[in-house]
């Protein structure tokens, strides 16, 4: 699946991305950075309540594909700066994070790590 399919299978709102339109290799749900930094991967789609900037570090650091954060949650605009100057897609999706995941996996989006 392309970025360009996630975003309406999800409802997804851009905050912040590029034209790069990469393939999502697998999608993945966790808050808690230290295991995301231990389990992340190229391609990833990343699902998370965390906001701050370690968040766009953290992405960038594993390559990952976007960041996408659930049930209509805001990023600071500092993170959002950030993710534009990186180069990372960060979306917005009303949905709640299990559903989103549920809907990548019925796409045949397997999971991470």
């Amino acid at each position: 699946m392309k970025l360009s399919e996630l975003i309406p299978l999800i409802d997804a709102t851009v905050l912040a991305g590029t034209d790069a339109d990469p393939e999502i290799a697998c999608g993945y749900t966790c808050d808690l950075l230290s295991w995301v930094m231990a389990h992340g991967a190229p391609g990833m789609a990343w699902v998370t309540v965390q906001t701050h900037l370690n968040v766009i570090a953290v992405a960038v650091l594993s390559e990952m594909a976007c960041v996408i954060l659930p049930e209509s949650i805001d990023m600071e605009q500092e993170s959002l700066d950030k993710a534009r100057a990186e180069g990372m897609t960060v979306l917005r999706s009303p949905l709640p994070a299990y559903e989103i995941c549920g809907r990548l996996y019925a796409q045949g989006v397997p999971a991470g790590a």
